[in-house]
């Protein structure tokens, strides 16, 4: 595990800024614990945990990509010499002759 631990506080305010990634770690110590008492054998509760792991890094993926079209989104709007909103003006390539 990495040395550069979260602290508890931290963590907690992370998971409640990421409602979706909370809710699979929820279901997934859900599945840790047996809650339901339905995970009798070894190969239920393997394919339980990973198929709460893959839609934990889904959500994930998701949340990272949002990210990144903010902050991209930010920098652009930023930067000079770009503008989002506004005619152009050209009018285009003329058509070729026949």
């Amino acid at each position: 595990m990495p040395n550069n631990r979260l602290s508890d506080k931290v963590f907690l305010e992370r998971l409640k800024a990421n409602p979706g990634l909370r809710a699979r770690m929820e279901s997934l110590l859900l599945a840790v614990d047996d809650e339901k008492g339905d995970l009798r054998e070894a190969d239920a509760a393997e394919m339980r945990i990973i198929d709460e792991m893959r839609q934990m890094g889904r959500e994930a993926l998701t949340v990272w990509a949002e990210g990144q079209v903010t902050q991209r989104t930010e920098e652009l709007t930023q930067a000079r010499g770009i503008w989002r909103e506004g005619k152009k003006n050209c009018d285009g390539i003329a058509p070729l002759e026949k």
